[in-house]
This record gives structure tokens, C-alpha cells and sequence, in this order.
């Protein structure tokens, strides 16, 4: 048999085994991805494919970033796990680091996002039981629709995404859903029991949503107006993803709390951490809330690494150009399908007319064409690649994006 043959087999029976003894919780494009380096990664046929994904920007620093791989196997020949039941060489440095990037006093380190978002929520409802003076199982914290921060249950309790909730019920009690990029509907929501707004900078599960300008400006005054946290959901556009470290950067916003994920990790080991203040993060006391894994020596030297990384190869600034550049070169094509190009930094949604069917068939010819990318909310491509892309492979990817989505016959 061919090798060709021989790969194509692989690939079938990879996938086949992963439907059969997997849930279908997930609908992935038919590609098996065997190895990945900077913004390209391969399949089992040896095929390559340019990443514009980077797994939902968890992968800012790129596939397989040397730095963070060498700061990983140089805790793992040391130690790995140790708990929080005792103190390791890691968690202290890591925490000052996050302290000092975010401006805050405070670090809370975990392992997923929801589960960073989970521990947002208990923090904000115990500050106003023991800070704000909200009476006992009162507390309400105010969210937007379209919003995505976990799966969790009370997470989706404040989903507006039928399809997160269906089945799923009975939800957790305690928030109040108003239209995203709305500070009016926010104020007229807020009461005495408020707590807390949770907030994306940038909506990237609803389509790359970008708020009007002045909208963080409007909810950090109305936030300490009302004496209500302000929590920024950057798990996603954090870390340089969207041109500056963080995206409540550009109307100058400091939130009360962030809250990070993805990107910590370096592409490596899923790191997650609530950073606030002193007076926030102080109403936790021993027994309050845990995890075995969060904080772990390993996961605090991978971070460690990863916003070293960020900052040392200034991705920050190179997000900024290189989205500036991609985002210009997908607004000059010409299509039929294309209704908006929208984002900030390498966060870009591209939104077809409704006319232009589903986005899923773009994703699969723009595979065919060597690109990995995503659907989201039917409607929307999503182009997010590693910060670490070149203006070179921007026009490589440009020339073949092109092809998919000015060609009439698809």
C-alpha cells in the first residue's frame, strides 16, 4: 500500500476511534494534528497547515515555544506537584509577576478558566457580604448577553446561548443579563445587592464583538460610582492577543479584578489565575476555596515562562502590527460573502451574509487550502493565529484566504 494510503488510513482510524470512545461534544474539522512549531503545525500525512486558531489564544507564544518547553522539563526533572497544603519555589514568584504585569496586589492561581471565572464569582459574592454589606445570599452580579466564560454550571446559568443551557437546568440564582456594549442598561440594573459586573473586553465566542468605544470607560466610572466590582473576562483577549497586554488597555481601564487563562499556559498546561487587590482576594481564608492542581510548581514555572515570553519578544507590540496588517489585507478582498471585517490585534472575526450560508464550509475549503481556522456563531471566521506570525506568512495566508473567499462557485 502507498504511504499516501498508509496516512489516509492513519487519519480515518484516528478519527473513527475518537468518535467511537469519545463524547460528541465537539464537532472538529477531519484533520489529526501530529506536531506543531511557531504558527505551523502538521497532520498525520505530514501535510501543513497554518494555525489560525491557536486553540481559542491559548497559543500566543506559538506551537512548542523552546523557552517554555526548556522551563517545563527543567521543573519536571525537579519537582511537579507538591499541593497547596504546603509551599513550593514556583507559586511566590509567579504571583509577584502577575501582580506586577496586571498593576494589582493579588494573584489566585487555578487551572481552567471557568474555573478562574468560578473563583471571580466567589470572590466578588463574599467582598460584598463582608466588604460591600449586601444582605446574606442576596448578591447579583450583572452580565451581558452573547457573553461566554466557562461551562460550567453555574456559568451557563447567565448564558443567553439556548444550546449551553438546554438540558442543563436547574440553574444557579444571583444575575441579571443586559445587552452587551449598553452601560445605560447596566446602570438601571444595578441595586443595592449588586456586586459585581463581569465583563469580556472583546466577545470572542459571540462572533469577535467589539463594544463602542468608551463602553469599559463608562462601566469602570459607573463600577466606582455604585461601589461594584468591575471583573474583566480576559481569558481570551489578555496576554497581547488583542494589541496590548490587555485588552481594557485601550480606553485605560484597570478592572477591579482579571481574570486570565489560556495564554498563561503557554501553550504547554492549562494555568489560570484571579488577580485583584489586597481588600478582594483578603476575604478568601484557609478552607474558603482550593484546587490540587492550581498553583502547582510546575504549572507556576510554565507560566512563568510563558509571560516571559510575551514580554521579552515584545508580542505585544507584533499583535498589534501584525493585526493591523491581517486586518487590512482581509478588508481589501473583494467577495461576495464577506459582510464585516471586525477585531483588535490577531482577534479577528470575519462575518458573512446570512445569504452566504454557514461559515463551516469556509472553514473546511480554507483546510483544504492548508489554513486551520474555526466557525463561530454560524456566522463568523475566526482568525487568530499565534503573535508570533510574520508579515510574510500573513501574505501567504492572505493569497489563499483569498481564493476561498472571493470565488462565487463555493
Amino acid at each position: 500500500m502507498p504511504v499516501e494510503e498508509l496516512a489516509v488510513s492513519k487519519t480515518s482510524t484516528l478519527i473513527e476511534m475518537a468518535e467511537t470512545f469519545g463524547a460528541h461534544n465537539y464537532h472538529p474539522l477531519p484533520v489529526v494534528i501530529e506536531k506543531g512549531q511557531g504558527v505551523w503545525v502538521w497532520d498525520v500525512e505530514g501535510k501543513r497547515y497554518l494555525d489560525c486558531l491557536s486553540c481559542y489564544s491559548a497559543l500566543n507564544q506559538g506551537h512548542c515555544h523552546a523557552q517554555i518547553i526548556l522551563a517545563a522539563v527543567k521543573q519536571m526533572r525537579k519537582v511537579t506537584l507538591t499541593s497547596r497544603a504546603f509551599h513550593n519555589t514556583e507559586l511566590g514568584p509567579l504571583l509577584c509577576e502577575l501582580a506586577g504585569v496586571c498593576d494589582m496586589e493579588m494573584a489566585l492561581p487555578m487551572n481552567s478558566g471557568a474555573e478562574a471565572v468560578e473563583t471571580a464569582i466567589k470572590a466578588a459574592r463574599k467582598w460584598g457580604y463582608t466588604v460591600k454589606g449586601v444582605p446574606a445570599d442576596q448578591a447579583e452580579i450583572i452580565v451581558f448577553d452573547g457573553n461566554f466564560h466557562g461551562r460550567t454550571t453555574t456559568i451557563i446559568s447567565f448564558s443567553t446561548e439556548s444550546q449551553y443551557r438546554a438540558g442543563f437546568g436547574p440553574f444557579t440564582p444571583g444575575f441579571k443579563v443586559v445587552p452587551y456594549g449598553d452601560a445605560k442598561a447596566v446602570r438601571a440594573a444595578i441595586n443595592r445587592n449588586t456586586v459585581a459586573v463581569l465583563v469580556e473586553p472583546i466577545q470572542g465566542e459571540a462572533g469577535v464583538v467589539v463594544p463602542p468605544e468608551g463602553f469599559l470607560r463608562e462601566l469602570r466610572n459607573l463600577c466606582s460610582l455604585e461601589n461594584v466590582l468591575l471583573i474583566a473576562d480576559e481569558i481570551q483577549t489578555g496576554l497581547g492577543r488583542t494589541g496590548r497586554m490587555f485588552a481594557c488597555d485601550y480606553e485605560r481601564v484597570q478592572p477591579d479584578m482579571y481574570i486570565l487563562g489560556k495564554a498563561l499556559g503557554g501553550g504547554l498546561y492549562p494555568v489560570s489565575a484571579v488577580v485583584s487587590s489586597r481588600e478582594i482576594l483578603g476575604v478568601f481564608q484557609p478552607g474558603d476555596h482550593g484546587s490540587t492542581f492550581g498553583g502547582n510548581p510546575l504549572a507556576c514555572a510554565i507560566a512563568r515562562a510563558a509571560l516571559h515570553v510575551i514580554q521579552d519578544e515584545n508580542l505585544v507590540t507584533c499583535a498589534a502590527h501584525m493585526g493591523d496588517y491581517f486586518r487590512e489585507g482581509l478588508a481589501a478582498i473583494r467577495s461576495p460573502y464577506v459582510k464585516e471585517v471586525r477585531g483588535k490585534g490577531l482577534l479577528i472575526g470575519v462575518e458573512l451574509h446570512k445569504s452566504a450560508g454557514k461559515a463551516r464550509p469556509f472553514c473546511e475549503r480554507l483546510m483544504a487550502e492548508s489554513i486551520l481556522c474555526k466557525e463561530t456563531h454560524e456566522q463568523v471566521i475566526r482568525f487568530a493565529p499565534p503573535l508570533v506570525i510574520t508579515r510574510e506568512e500573513i501574505d501567504w495566508a492572505l493569497e489563499r484566504i483569498a481564493r476561498v473567499l472571493s470565488n462565487p462557485g463555493l
